[in-house]
Protein backbone atom coordinates (compact mmCIF):
# COMPACT_ATOMS: atom_id res chain seq x y z
CA UNK A 1 0.00 0.00 0.00
CA UNK A 2 2.36 2.41 1.40
CA UNK A 3 4.63 1.64 -2.30
CA UNK A 4 1.57 3.04 -4.54
CA UNK A 5 1.01 5.70 -2.15
CA UNK A 6 4.61 7.37 -1.86
CA UNK A 7 4.62 8.14 -5.98
CA UNK A 8 1.61 10.31 -6.03
CA UNK A 9 3.08 12.34 -3.24
CA UNK A 10 5.90 12.56 -4.95
CA UNK A 11 4.62 14.38 -8.25
CA UNK A 12 3.57 17.18 -5.93
CA UNK A 13 6.07 20.30 -6.10
CA UNK A 14 4.50 21.62 -2.57
CA UNK A 15 2.75 19.51 -0.06
CA UNK A 16 -0.14 20.69 1.60
CA UNK A 17 1.78 22.03 4.66
CA UNK A 18 3.90 23.88 2.94
CA UNK A 19 0.83 25.72 0.83
CA UNK A 20 -1.01 26.08 3.88
CA UNK A 21 1.99 27.79 5.89
CA UNK A 22 2.31 29.81 2.81
CA UNK A 23 -0.50 31.55 2.83
CA UNK A 24 -1.11 31.77 6.72
CA UNK A 25 2.74 33.16 6.41
CA UNK A 26 1.11 35.88 4.11
CA UNK A 27 -2.12 36.25 6.22
CA UNK A 28 0.12 37.01 9.39
CA UNK A 29 2.54 39.51 7.67
CA UNK A 30 -0.02 41.17 6.41
CA UNK A 31 -2.08 41.94 9.19
CA UNK A 32 1.43 42.45 11.22
CA UNK A 33 2.41 45.21 8.71
CA UNK A 34 -1.59 46.70 8.93
CA UNK A 35 -1.16 47.23 12.77
CA UNK A 36 2.07 49.48 12.03
CA UNK A 37 0.36 51.25 9.14
CA UNK A 38 -2.56 52.41 11.33
CA UNK A 39 -0.76 53.46 14.32
CA UNK A 40 1.61 55.62 12.47
CA UNK A 41 -1.15 57.35 10.09
CA UNK A 42 -4.30 56.81 11.77
CA UNK A 43 -3.39 56.74 15.30
CA UNK A 44 -0.71 59.24 14.82
CA UNK A 45 -1.31 61.34 18.04
CA UNK A 46 0.42 64.52 16.97
CA UNK A 47 -1.34 64.22 13.58
CA UNK A 48 -5.09 63.77 15.65
CA UNK A 49 -4.11 66.85 17.52
CA UNK A 50 -3.35 69.25 14.85
CA UNK A 51 -6.62 67.75 13.33
CA UNK A 52 -8.57 68.49 16.23
CA UNK A 53 -6.79 72.03 16.11
CA UNK A 54 -8.06 72.98 12.42
CA UNK A 55 -11.64 71.60 13.47
CA UNK A 56 -12.16 73.02 16.64
CA UNK A 57 -11.88 76.47 18.39
CA UNK A 58 -11.17 75.03 22.16
CA UNK A 59 -8.27 73.80 21.49
CA UNK A 60 -6.17 73.71 24.74
CA UNK A 61 -8.59 72.13 26.60
CA UNK A 62 -9.22 69.29 24.63
CA UNK A 63 -5.58 68.65 23.31
CA UNK A 64 -4.69 66.28 26.60
CA UNK A 65 -7.70 64.92 26.13
CA UNK A 66 -7.65 63.79 22.33
CA UNK A 67 -3.79 62.20 23.09
CA UNK A 68 -4.96 59.66 26.11
CA UNK A 69 -7.66 58.63 23.45
CA UNK A 70 -5.46 58.06 20.59
CA UNK A 71 -2.88 56.71 22.76
CA UNK A 72 -5.08 54.42 24.19
CA UNK A 73 -6.52 53.25 20.65
CA UNK A 74 -2.56 52.96 19.51
CA UNK A 75 -2.40 50.55 22.66
CA UNK A 76 -4.82 48.84 21.80
CA UNK A 77 -3.47 48.20 18.20
CA UNK A 78 -0.07 46.77 19.53
CA UNK A 79 -1.57 44.46 21.47
CA UNK A 80 -3.26 42.70 17.76
CA UNK A 81 0.34 43.83 16.49
CA UNK A 82 1.59 41.19 19.48
CA UNK A 83 -0.51 38.78 19.06
CA UNK A 84 0.23 38.73 15.27
CA UNK A 85 4.11 38.27 16.75
CA UNK A 86 2.80 35.15 18.19
CA UNK A 87 1.17 33.27 15.42
CA UNK A 88 4.39 34.27 12.96
CA UNK A 89 6.81 33.12 15.94
CA UNK A 90 4.35 29.82 15.90
CA UNK A 91 4.24 29.13 12.19
CA UNK A 92 7.95 30.14 11.58
CA UNK A 93 8.41 26.86 14.55
CA UNK A 94 6.13 25.07 12.18
CA UNK A 95 7.99 25.45 9.64
CA UNK A 96 11.49 24.59 10.91
CA UNK A 97 9.76 21.58 12.30
CA UNK A 98 8.10 20.51 8.35
CA UNK A 99 11.21 20.46 7.04
CA UNK A 100 12.47 17.39 8.86
CA UNK A 101 9.06 15.83 7.81
CA UNK A 102 8.96 16.78 4.01
CA UNK A 103 9.27 14.62 1.27
CA UNK A 104 13.18 14.36 0.34
CA UNK A 105 12.80 16.27 -3.16
CA UNK A 106 10.61 19.02 -1.31
CA UNK A 107 13.30 19.64 1.73
CA UNK A 108 14.51 23.47 0.99
CA UNK A 109 17.81 22.40 2.40
CA UNK A 110 18.25 19.28 -0.63
CA UNK A 111 16.80 21.91 -3.24
CA UNK A 112 19.00 24.64 -2.44
CA UNK A 113 21.96 21.92 -2.75
CA UNK A 114 20.70 20.40 -5.43
CA UNK A 115 20.42 23.90 -7.31
CA UNK A 116 23.64 24.98 -6.45
CA UNK A 117 24.95 21.80 -7.76
CA UNK A 118 23.29 22.00 -11.33
CA UNK A 119 24.61 25.63 -11.05
CA UNK A 120 28.16 24.80 -10.34
CA UNK A 121 28.23 21.92 -13.08
CA UNK A 122 26.64 23.08 -16.12
CA UNK A 123 28.39 24.92 -19.03
CA UNK A 124 25.41 25.88 -21.14
CA UNK A 125 22.01 27.93 -20.21
CA UNK A 126 25.16 29.15 -17.04
CA UNK A 127 22.64 32.66 -17.06
CA UNK A 128 19.72 30.87 -15.91
CA UNK A 129 21.12 28.02 -13.86
CA UNK A 130 22.63 31.47 -11.94
CA UNK A 131 18.96 32.75 -11.66
CA UNK A 132 17.93 29.85 -10.31
CA UNK A 133 19.76 29.85 -7.46
CA UNK A 134 20.27 33.54 -6.57
CA UNK A 135 16.22 33.06 -6.16
CA UNK A 136 16.81 30.18 -3.85
CA UNK A 137 19.51 32.56 -1.85
CA UNK A 138 16.87 35.14 -1.75
CA UNK A 139 14.29 32.42 -0.15
CA UNK A 140 17.50 31.79 2.23
CA UNK A 141 17.76 35.23 3.25
CA UNK A 142 13.66 35.60 3.60
CA UNK A 143 14.13 32.84 6.20
CA UNK A 144 17.19 34.36 8.22
CA UNK A 145 14.87 37.49 8.37
CA UNK A 146 11.92 35.76 9.65
CA UNK A 147 13.46 34.70 12.24
CA UNK A 148 15.42 38.55 13.17
CA UNK A 149 11.58 39.50 13.01
CA UNK A 150 10.38 36.77 15.36
CA UNK A 151 13.72 37.24 17.54
CA UNK A 152 13.78 40.80 18.09
CA UNK A 153 9.69 41.19 18.53
CA UNK A 154 10.13 38.24 21.38
CA UNK A 155 12.78 40.37 23.00
CA UNK A 156 10.78 43.57 23.03
CA UNK A 157 7.56 42.13 24.85
CA UNK A 158 9.61 39.51 26.84
CA UNK A 159 12.69 41.53 27.66
CA UNK A 160 12.07 43.26 30.55
CA UNK A 161 10.64 40.03 32.19
CA UNK A 162 14.45 38.76 31.64
CA UNK A 163 16.03 42.23 32.09
CA UNK A 164 16.89 43.09 29.08
CA UNK A 165 17.88 47.12 29.44
CA UNK A 166 16.41 49.56 27.91
CA UNK A 167 19.42 50.64 25.77
CA UNK A 168 19.64 47.09 24.04
CA UNK A 169 15.92 47.21 24.62
CA UNK A 170 16.07 50.30 21.98
CA UNK A 171 18.50 48.98 20.07
CA UNK A 172 16.36 46.05 19.52
CA UNK A 173 13.57 48.03 18.37
CA UNK A 174 15.77 49.57 15.88
CA UNK A 175 16.40 46.23 14.30
CA UNK A 176 13.16 44.72 14.21
CA UNK A 177 11.97 48.00 12.70
CA UNK A 178 14.34 48.06 9.91
CA UNK A 179 13.63 43.93 9.65
CA UNK A 180 10.26 45.18 8.70
CA UNK A 181 11.15 47.57 5.61
CA UNK A 182 13.69 44.45 4.71
CA UNK A 183 10.17 42.25 4.47
CA UNK A 184 8.50 44.64 2.80
CA UNK A 185 11.13 44.83 -0.02
CA UNK A 186 10.97 40.73 -0.38
CA UNK A 187 7.24 41.00 -0.46
CA UNK A 188 7.96 43.59 -3.06
CA UNK A 189 10.21 41.88 -5.21
CA UNK A 190 8.81 38.32 -4.56
CA UNK A 191 5.12 39.59 -6.41
CA UNK A 192 7.01 41.14 -9.26
CA UNK A 193 9.22 38.09 -9.85
CA UNK A 194 5.74 35.82 -9.35
CA UNK A 195 4.17 38.15 -11.76
CA UNK A 196 7.27 38.20 -14.19
CA UNK A 197 7.36 34.43 -14.12
CA UNK A 198 4.01 34.15 -15.12
CA UNK A 199 4.24 35.97 -18.02
CA UNK A 200 7.16 34.29 -19.45
CA UNK A 201 8.60 30.56 -18.95
CA UNK A 202 6.99 29.72 -15.04
CA UNK A 203 2.96 29.94 -16.35
CA UNK A 204 1.40 28.42 -13.22
CA UNK A 205 3.37 29.67 -10.09
CA UNK A 206 0.18 30.69 -7.86
CA UNK A 207 -1.63 27.73 -9.07
CA UNK A 208 0.78 25.34 -8.40
CA UNK A 209 1.28 27.39 -5.06
CA UNK A 210 -2.91 26.73 -4.03
CA UNK A 211 -3.17 23.39 -5.72
CA UNK A 212 0.36 21.82 -4.85
CA UNK A 213 1.53 21.08 -8.93
CA UNK A 214 2.43 18.37 -10.38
Amino acid sequence: MEANTQPNQEKRKYSSALRLWHWLNLLVITGSLTTVLINSTLNDRKGAVDAYQQNTENVSLAAAQIQSVVHQQEDSVWEIHVYFGYALATLLLFRLILEFFQLSDQKFIRILKNTYQHYKDTKEHRFKAQKKFGVKLVYVFFYLLLIVMVTTGLTLVFGGDFGVPKTISHDVKEVHGFTMYLILAFIAAHLAGVYLAERKDQKGITSDMINGGD
